[in-house]
């Protein structure tokens, strides 16, 4: 395991490679191309694979299709509406982070109702109703309006974040050393 000093010295070197981040989104993408040694996940095409055995022949789940976000609105753009639909309802008084925490924590047990009682639910939701699908949509909408806006508050650039924090992730978790296990990082031995 990577010394806890020497991985966040790698995170901040990476992370500072240029001011807009560029350099660094581009090794976040080229690693993740090399991880599943393809380019065809990019740009929001799909790919189908089939399962795969361990070794034990045990079938390992990997994903049929891969789902990708359309490219707008970005989180500036819902930031910017979220600050001016709260100005126009003279709401910021109320909008503080602790009481934006509180609500996103509402809102996620919002959303963690509609999987309750269900048992495993499908990826892609197949056997979800069209209704059941929008309520979810809009739960996972306030989950994201509020995150963004504790994150407004608080000052953290998300975008930059999840950066630092998925490379972060890549140096605790190295796929060669974590694949197909879901112990702590603190459970892996040299």
């Amino acid at each position: 395991m990577t010394s806890s000093t020497s991985w966040w010295r790698e995170i901040h070197a990476w992370s500072s490679v240029s001011t807009s981040g560029l350099a660094f989104r581009s090794f976040t993408l080229q690693m993740a191309l090399q991880q599943n040694g393809t380019g065809s996940e990019h740009n929001g095409e799909t790919s189908s694979r089939d399962p795969s055995t361990d070794g034990n022949g045990e079938i390992q789940h990997e994903r049929a299709e891969r789902f990708a976000f359309t490219a707008e609105p970005t989180l500036e753009d819902i930031r910017r509406m979220q600050a001016e639909f709260t100005d126009e309802r003279n709401w910021n008084q109320y909008h503080q982070p602790r009481n934006l925490l509180l609500a996103l924590v509402g809102e996620v047990g919002e959303a963690a109702e509609l999987f309750q009682w269900r048992g495993e639910v499908a990826e892609g939701l197949p056997d979800w109703s069209e209704p059941e699908r929008e309520h979810l949509a809009q739960e996972l909408s306030n989950v994201l309006i509020y995150l963004v806006e504790l994150a407004e508050k608080c000052h953290v650039d998300l975008p930059q974040a999840v950066l630092r924090k998925v490379a972060l992730n890549r140096l605790k978790y190295p796929a060669s050393k974590v694949h197909g296990s879901a112990k702590k990082y603190t459970e892996y031995t040299d």
